[in-house]
């Protein structure tokens, strides 16, 4: 089984991913991860990577056949990825959504490497503007929002439950819709 994990920055993708798939001893992917390496690599932020890739369509591309590649080669997996659910279609497709005051109280808490602002006030206006960057494009390359819910099995609202009650839920929800649990 595979499972696709999306949602806003700030939202606990990895941190929940990380936690289900060691839950399921399944292997973790991020695509996030994936992007603050070559964001380390190219010694820019996540934003500045992503205007850059607004640009360069290789930088997306690059990222999605890696996803492509890894759903099509692999199984009993996790992965976090906002594209998730459209390059793996056979997942079981969830999306953690967030208050944006919270999602950004988050990333200012935690401090990140190439996300550091400073205040909340400024990490709100970087995530919004990430979100209008990878909107623009995901609507520009594959004609989708990957915010709308159309494309989910499972909806989880992180904003004030522990990472641990997210993942509870997730499994509490696969195991209410049998259906979802299919062979790839």
């Amino acid at each position: 089984m595979i499972i696709t994990i999306s949602g806003i920055a700030g939202s606990g993708k990895s941190t929940i991913a990380k936690l289900l798939a060691k839950k399921l001893d399944y292997r973790h992917y991020s695509v996030g991860d994936f992007m603050r390496e070559l964001a380390r690599q190219r010694s820019l932020t996540l934003l500045e990577l992503s205007r850059e890739a607004e640009q360069d369509k290789g930088i997306d591309l690059e990222l999605d056949r890696k996803q492509i590649e890894i759903g099509k080669t692999e199984d009993n997996f996790v992965i976090d990825s906002r594209l998730g659910f459209h390059f793996i279609p056979s997942s079981v497709k969830v999306f953690l959504d967030v208050e944006l005051n919270e999602a950004a109280r988050r990333i200012f808490d935690e401090k990140r490497q190439h996300e550091q602002y400073r205040d909340i006030q400024e990490s709100i206006e970087k995530i919004k503007a990430r979100i209008r960057s990878e909107g623009r494009r995901y609507k520009e390359y594959y004609d989708i929002d990957y915010r709308d819910k159309k494309h989910y099995d499972i909806i989880i609202d992180t904003t004030s439950i522990k990472p641990e009650e997210a993942v509870r839920k997730i499994l509490d929800s696969m195991k209410s819709k049998k259906s979802l649990v299919t062979p790839n």
